[in-house]
């Protein structure tokens, strides 16, 4: 099962590993596979930076990464969102060292060039002196701008100009997005500031894990169902839900009460049928059926989102929340993540207010849950980086050879299994990812 990656022939060494449903173990801490994830993998693809309601008002920015590329996300004066690489043309030097804020400028610490909102280079101190009255043409000298696509108040940044469009790239994934963005007539709203931390784990395992492993909720939360956190009878809620594998995306989906029981204010569902189509709306119970949460979820490479519920007190009604999250490579084995608490923007305060609590409780960087997690990627990680690791292939099997056949009747676009005990858009992920890394 030896499996080191020594240029095409490891990659593809690897590949077949992965077409059989096994994934060796040491490229979860492999300093080549790391490497070669940023040039094929992320400067390829189309990335989460941040969601519209961050940045509201002209002059209003965030700063965001796609791997170790550091990018400002900017509102200009025009009310346009642009996605500025921040880095200034003269010699490299950031122009913005604050996580956001608003401005009508940027100023380059190192020479003291001047950028406004629109990454337009407006000022260079002594211009005519030292470049002479027609030797310097700013307007070829701003900063660099990467596509920027907005998809229902979510921002993705692509920085390859020859990449696929990202209505191309999403796919069928924006069928099931949209349950989640158009719920309410008024959108989603991001709540504070993300959160962000580092651990000693590699990004797959994060995107692995919300992608399509409702498996490991019997065991590694249980802990969290017996004190009460989690609002469910039992831990094997998911061993009935539903798994689609959509294109560049996957997630899973959970049965559960009518909305009036299930902790939302009726108010925000008001209207739903307007925004989605008849087939979206069996989704959610509308002809007459089960209510279906699109509960966990991500698009690749490492954009996922949960939605859920958590009990604030022991005992309590569920209290729904929605997180968005980036699972950042900063180096083998360890990764940046972000996370983004969501609500809808029409929602009652108090709702939006338990929201964010119940999200904090469970998910972000102290949640209960979020540890439980985060102790299985940090040991798997460790794990990967020795050396018996190239002797160890991870089975990804669960669902090729049970029986598990596609519901032939899903109203929606692509595949969809009865059950979340699966292992499909794990493997539909790896495949997606060594493709890459063989281009």
């Amino acid at each position: 099962m030896d499996a080191k990656v020594d240029g095409v022939d490891g990659f593809e060494a690897i590949r077949q590993q992965v077409e059989n449903g096994f994934m060796p173990l040491h490229v979860y801490n492999d300093q080549q596979v790391f490497d070669a994830e940023l040039r094929k993998i992320f400067a390829k693809t189309w990335n989460f930076l941040g969601h519209e309601s961050e940045i509201p008002q002209p002059g209003d920015y965030v700063t965001r990464f796609i791997g170790p590329d550091s990018f400002i996300v900017s509102r200009a004066e025009d009310g346009q969102i642009r996605a500025l690489f921040n880095a200034c043309t003269h010699r490299g030097m950031q122009v913005c060292n604050n996580e956001g804020g608003n401005t009508q400028e940027f100023l380059c610490p190192y020479h003291g060039w001047v950028y406004d909102s629109a990454g337009e280079l407006r000022g260079v101190p002594h211009q005519r002196d030292i470049y002479g009255a027609e030797g310097f043409d700013r307007s070829q000298n701003g900063l660099i701008n990467i596509r920027l696509a907005n998809f229902d108040g979510m921002l993705f940044g692509c920085m390859d100009p020859e990449a696929e469009s990202f209505e191309e790239y999403l796919g069928d994934f924006a069928w099931y997005l949209q349950l989640i963005t158009r719920r309410s007539g008024a959108g989603l709203k991001v709540m504070g500031a993300p959160q962000r931390w580092v651990a000693n784990a590699d990004w797959k395992l994060g995107y692995d894990n919300f992608v399509g492993d409702g498996y490991h909720t019997i065991v590694s939360h249980q802990s969290a169902l017996e004190g009460g956190a989690l609002p469910f009878e039992g831990a094997e809620f998911l061993k009935y839900g539903i798994q689609i594998n959509a294109g560049k995306g996957g997630l899973g989906l959970a049965e559960v009460p009518p909305v009036e029981g299930g902790g939302w204010p009726a108010e925000i569902f008001a209207g739903i049928e307007q925004r989605l189509t008849p087939e979206q709306g069996l989704i959610y119970g509308m002809g007459g059926g089960p209510v279906y949460l699109p509960g966990h979820g991500g698009l690749f490479p490492n954009f996922s989102f949960l939605n859920a519920a958590s009990a604030l007190e022991i005992g309590g009604p569920p209290i729904p929340y929605l997180t968005f999250r980036v699972w950042r490579p900063i180096a083998p084995g360890r990764v940046e993540i972000w996370s983004w608490c969501l609500v809808e923007a029409d929602g009652p305060p108090e709702f939006q207010e338990a929201s964010y609590r119940g999200y904090a409780l469970s998910f972000g960087a102290s949640g209960v849950l979020e540890q439980d997690d985060t102790e299985n990627w940090t040991s798997i990680s460790l794990v990967a980086k020795g050396q018996m690791a190239h002797q160890l292939a991870l089975n990804y099997t669960m669902g090729m050879k049970s029986g598990v056949e596609p519901l032939a009747d899903w109203p929606g676009p692509g595949t969809a299994y009865p059950t979340d005990y699966l292992e499909e858009n794990s493997r539909k992920f790896y495949q997606q990812w060594i493709t890459y890394l063989m281009a």
